[in-house]
């Protein structure tokens, strides 16, 4: 019997089920974006509660002002791969502020976080393991497939699953420790300091994807290594402008040979064009408002942390995060789906995750404020919650004390 290839499940059969109960929850378009974090749906004004926007600079006039002066200067496109004719000025100054800005040696910047990620396939030949976090985001683990090594995934945040792994490696092969800082989904955090322990007991580089983390977390918005103070103790560093910096594009940090051997190795940046000149200038632009501007970060955790704990008191259960990543799970998408659309028909427009984003099954709304939301907002979105929960009958979660976030901000940072 011939097998369809396109014939395999995936998220458009999340989409069937949803739709087959009157949830549209997928890929809806905005007419209009506005500055208070709202955007217009189907004609409607809706909150956005779901954004990656952490520090809400995707609509700073000064982050809009340098990407339409870097259009106009540079033109919409770099016009070539970084290697041949797509270098820019833009390029070379945002890697050197943004190397200082993490506390390493270099940087690499690449057109997509995703791709910054791909990159890491160049680090693996044939007798090399890469061990990931089960949990890892998927650009992570796709570089590890396409590299020659093996992969290994250790249980989540499971540091002693990792060491029995390392043990077992045999002794010439090549050793990487991979994980997410601030996990994309549940938002909880690695501990980069037993990894970078269980790293060196065992001869291994340990690389950190800093995606959620970067501009939201540490005293200057440096992410989880700053948080942990491990700057110095990391092999390399992958992030994206696409989440707190408000742009697109990635970047890889670390020491500057490790830098350079990607620079001039990885399929991911030799075959792609060069990120924009308009998207270059936005990172640099949000750069300096992360710098300058520490009250929005405080704002989006002081906002997530009402979030968190409002969410308790009405039953929500909010583990395991301690970020401004918000997760609420329901037992099956269907449950999950009736939930998004009483929030959406309430104005908040919220994120709904099912497989293959989460593992084991179930669905997820995901939620976040960003600074440019406000105590309204917040009050909004959780008496959108209550009534939704009240006429859907939802279970409710365990009695939660309150939570301290993971800051980094020169306030106590705690854990649930």
């Amino acid at each position: 019997m011939t097998v369809d290839p396109f014939a395999k499940g995936g998220l458009h059969q999340a989409e069937a089920i949803l739709k087959a109960h009157g949830v549209d929850a997928y890929f809806r378009s905005m007419a209009a974006r506005t500055g208070d974090s709202h955007a217009v749906i189907d004609g409607r004004k809706v909150m956005l509660a779901g954004s990656n926007d952490y520090l809400g600079l995707s609509t700073h006039p000064a982050v809009i002002e340098a990407a339409v002066n870097a259009a106009r200067r540079l033109g919409t496109s770099a016009g070539g791969s970084r290697a041949l004719s797509g270098t820019l000025d833009l390029h070379g100054e945002l890697e050197e502020r943004i190397a200082a800005f993490l506390g390493q040696e270099a940087a690499v910047v690449t057109t997509t976080g995703f791709q910054a990620n791909l990159a890491l396939s160049a680090l693996l030949g044939r007798s090399d393991i890469a061990f990931l976090d089960a949990r890892v985001h998927a650009s992570l683990l796709e570089a590890a497939r396409l590299g020659w090594g093996r992969v290994r995934r250790y249980r989540h945040l499971d540091t002693a699953h990792l060491r029995e792994l390392l043990a077992a490696a045999p002794d010439d092969a090549g050793r990487l420790v991979v994980t997410d800082g601030m996990f994309s989904m549940d938002g909880d955090v690695a501990d980069l300091r037993a990894l970078r322990d269980a790293a060196d007991d065992f001869g291994a580089k340990l690389i950190v994807d800093a995606a959620h983390d970067m501009g939201v977390l540490g005293n200057r918005g440096a992410g989880l290594a700053e948080h942990c103070e491990v700057e110095d103790g990391l092999d390399l560093i992958t992030a994206t402008f696409s989440k707190a910096f408000a742009s697109i594009g990635g970047v890889l940090a670390g020491p500057a040979g490790n830098v350079h051997y990607l620079r001039s190795n990885a399929r991911s940046i030799l075959f792609s064009a060069a990120l924009p000149p308009a998207s270059a200038a936005a990172a640099l632009a949000a750069l300096t408002v992360v710098e300058t501007e520490p009250e929005r970060r405080t704002r989006t955790l002081d906002l997530a942390e009402g979030l968190h704990n409002g969410l308790r008191t009405l039953g929500f259960d909010t583990r395991p995060s301690t970020t401004p990543i918000v997760p609420v799970r329901f037992a099956d998408l269907a449950a999950g789906g009736a939930f998004w659309a009483a929030l959406f028909r309430a104005g908040v427009f919220t994120n709904l995750v099912a497989a293959p984003a989460i593992p084991g099954g179930g669905a997820m709304l995901r939620l976040t404020l960003t600074a440019n939301h406000d105590e309204t907002h917040l009050a909004t979105v959780l008496e959108a919650f209550d009534t939704a929960g009240r006429r859907l009958g939802v279970p409710r979660g365990p009695d939660l004390p309150p939570v301290r976030l993971t800051r980094g901000d020169g306030r106590r940072a705690g854990r649930r």
